[in-house]
């Protein structure tokens, strides 16, 4: 086999297709954040603003944050020497891990690399702890979700999103006596709906299944203590089982589970993906412990953030473009062609300093491709005001070349 030629191949296929991902290099400034430095290919730099990025609350850039990383740098160097199991638990971690519990009313919680890895090792290790147990899957979870139901070789079933009626015919149909499992998202991150969680509780008490909660867009923006959505809506204590990230709100790096000490436990000691991984290093746990820590007590930050995200939905409907509200801080613009949704976040950068990254397949299926901002409490008036510019001259003159492309 041609290798070379193979690989060729397939990348021709993602640029004829409009769909080819460029990575853009910036360099964020500390203490300026929406504020970076674009360095484009050919060695030159500009300052743009950045409208994409998931550090939903400028928590990245928290004095809180950034003294409690420094202490733990000069009290213990940079990585944390291990696994978990090996040498690679610190205090720093327990810290952060007891901050988590907290946060959402749990006995206990586990930290791994990522949110993405704290799905996926979960959902493929909980069949071995409940054998024979069927999972219920929304249609339009994470990847992270999707591959951990995947890899895990028991049942599953996929019901339609949001779709309360379907997922109560899927759990009447099977054996009422089999270990059950529904999971699902918070607050899902392309659109920015949210889930049904109060009716999807009555039914896993209905049908004897537990609950799996993916908070990870919702964790530090949403009720009272930052705990999510569940929190928000006073259901913390009806799910078994909350998946959360470090590297959104918090603004550090990171995922975890959170849940009784027996399923942390069994999790602890089953799962793969946490127990033959190096631990996060002790600054990044500690930085990330102080974000928790902080945003338990800033009811302001969160209630800026949906503010932002109200005017922004206000202005970019006063101009008339395709915005999908659902009452979240997500705010996706339509578009709905790979190509044109590639030239308005290139023309946009080029010609505005406004990053706003193309979200095209397979994020998103195909024919709904769109640009996702993402406002903060730091984007200014001035900010605002820029983009609603740069979306208004932009969305005219694509709409004008559509034109002209299909007469």
């Amino acid at each position: 086999m041609n290798y070379d030629a193979a690989l060729d191949s397939a990348l021709t296929r993602l640029h004829d297709e409009g769909r080819y991902r460029t990575f853009i290099d910036i360099e964020r400034h500390k203490g300026q954040f929406p504020r970076a430095l674009w360095r484009r290919p050919d060695g030159t730099t500009r300052e743009i603003t950045v409208w994409c990025g998931n550090d939903y609350l400028g928590m990245g850039q928290h004095p809180s944050v950034l003294a409690a990383m420094h202490e733990a740098i000069d009290a213990t160097g940079a990585g944390s020497g291990g696994t978990r199991n090996i040498s690679g638990t610190t205090l720093y971690h327990k810290r952060l891990e007891a901050e988590l519990a907290d946060l959402h009313g749990k006995e206990a919680a586990l930290v791994f690399s990522s949110a993405y890895i704290a799905n996926d090792a979960t959902l493929s290790t909980l069949p071995r702890l409940f054998p024979g147990l069927i999972i219920y899957s929304d249609a339009l979870n994470h990847a992270s979700m999707i591959e951990g139901v995947r890899r895990n070789g028991g049942a599953k079933r996929i019901f339609r999103h949001n779709d309360v009626a379907h997922l109560r015919a899927l759990l009447a149909a099977d054996d009422p006596a089999a270990p059950k499992l529904i999971a699902f998202e918070s607050v899902y991150s392309m659109d920015g709906d949210f889930g049904p969680i109060g009716a999807i509780c009555d039914l896993a008490a209905e049908f004897g299944a537990l609950t799996y909660l993916d908070e990870v867009h919702a964790v530090g923006m949403y009720g009272p203590r930052g705990g999510g959505v569940a929190e928000r809506d006073g259901l913390m204590g009806r799910i078994d089982i909350i998946n959360g990230t470090l590297a959104k709100a918090f603004g550090v790096f990171g995922g975890y589970v959170a849940a009784s000490a027996r399923m942390v436990d069994a999790v602890r000691s089953y799962a793969p993906g946490f127990i033959f991984t190096t631990s996060l290093p002790p600054a990044v746990a500690a930085g990330a412990a102080a974000s928790v820590a902080h945003l338990k007590r800033d009811q302001a930050l969160r209630d800026a953030h949906q503010s932002q995200a109200r005017i922004l939905k206000m202005r970019l409907k006063g101009l008339g473009l395709p915005i999908v509200d659902h009452g979240s801080h997500i705010v996706p613009v339509h578009v709905g062609d790979p190509v044109h949704c590639k030239l308005l976040s290139d023309m946009l950068l080029d010609r505005y300093g406004i990053y706003a990254q193309p979200i095209n397949f397979p994020t998103v299926p195909r024919g709904t491709e769109r640009l996702r901002f993402t406002p903060s409490p730091v984007h200014t008036p001035r900010d605002l005001d820029h983009l609603i510019h740069a979306m208004d001259e932009l969305w005219s003159q694509c709409a004008l070349n559509r034109a002209v492309a299909s007469a």
